[in-house]
């Protein structure tokens, strides 16, 4: 299947391996790969088009409830909670029963003061109390090229500082999600390598923890990962924070004089995530798709996936995601 050339500049040959994607039916996709399709659509639409039980994960960062408006779209913070317990009630739907849903979302300010919003809180909140879903596990994201803002709170009058996480809720539908760490695995620490080594003296620990083993007799093939992500999982081309200037992303979309997403997450978020929960073959949808970053990931680790947006310049943007 070919892809139709980008302002002249990019024209390639896609293939499918033979899987059967997940369709979503009266809604023709913007652009497939062999895994995926991208649709410039209303997201609740095309969430309610998809059948029941169908989705493994839904890994998404929506646009946050900030009180400052933003070119991409996001709403007032007093409705943020019921405009997307919408999408949750659908997201909940369209999971099959060991699937999950992965919600990026920041925090924020409130306006002219100098303390925090607690909307993100409130719809974890809901979204476990009135959709469904079960905390699995709350997760961040450690983004060390987060601006220091507000700068009124921050560099001006420098009574707070820098705020550098994201949380990640992960929700499912069960309280049994599908997951295994072993996929996410660490290198072990120096120290682990020496304590392998040298071996563990069996001793209780002050907080009365009995340690009574070397991990050498575990044999795990690796450390266990904390639930705090930072851009350290190899994934070659696809691996940028998310203000990189010269990935292959941003450098094509500026040869093209196409408009790069403001609000782009690194490849190592769902890289993690689509491993942790996920396998090969496995079916992803991120309903706030932006520039792609989830389905190129997905695509990398043979997983069918969907994403929707409701700009098509973003979405277009996004086929550089899928060339090296």
């Amino acid at each position: 299947m070919s892809t139709p050339a980008i302002n002249g500049v990019l024209q390639n040959q896609l293939s499918f391996d033979g899987r059967e994607k997940l369709v979503a039916p009266g809604f023709e996709p913007l652009y497939s790969t062999g895994l995926g399709d991208a649709y410039v659509a209303d997201s609740l639409s095309l969430l309610q088009a998809l059948p029941d039980d169908s989705v493994n994960v839904v890994l998404t960062s929506p646009p946050y409830a900030l009180h400052f408006k933003k070119e991409y779209g996001n709403a007032d913070k007093a409705d943020y909670v019921e405009w997307f317990l919408n999408f949750g009630r659908e997201m909940f739907r369209v999971l099959k029963p060991d699937g999950s849903l992965v919600l990026n979302i920041g925090g924020s300010y409130n306006p002219g003061s100098p303390t925090r919003s607690l909307y993100h809180f409130k719809l974890l909140i809901e979204l476990v109390e009135s959709v469904g879903f079960h905390l699995a596990q709350e997760c961040f994201w450690f983004n060390p090229a987060k601006m220091p803002m507000p700068a009124e709170w921050v560099t001006v009058r420098r009574i707070r500082v820098r705020d550098s996480v994201e949380y990640v809720w992960w929700l499912s539908k069960t309280p049994w999600p599908k997951a295994n760490n072993r996929r996410v695995l660490k290198p072990y620490s120096k120290d682990m390598e020496r304590l392998n080594k040298k071996g563990l003296t069996k001793t209780v620990r002050p907080s009365g923890h009995n340690i009574k083993s070397s991990f050498s007799d575990v044999g795990a093939g690796g450390s266990i990962p904390a639930n705090v992500i930072e851009d350290e999982l190899p994934l070659d081309l696809l691996k940028f924070g998310n203000n990189a200037a010269n990935d292959p992303y941003t450098r094509r979309c500026k040869e093209a004089g196409l408009k790069i997403h403001p609000a782009r997450f690194p490849a190592a978020l769902p890289e993690f995530f689509l491993k942790l929960l996920g396998e090969d073959g496995d079916v992803v949808v991120d309903p706030f798709a932006g520039s792609n970053t989830t389905g190129a990931v997905a695509e990398s680790l043979g997983m069918r996936w969907i994403a929707v947006d409701r700009v098509a310049d973003y979405l277009e943007a996004s086929r550089f995601r899928f060339y090296s």
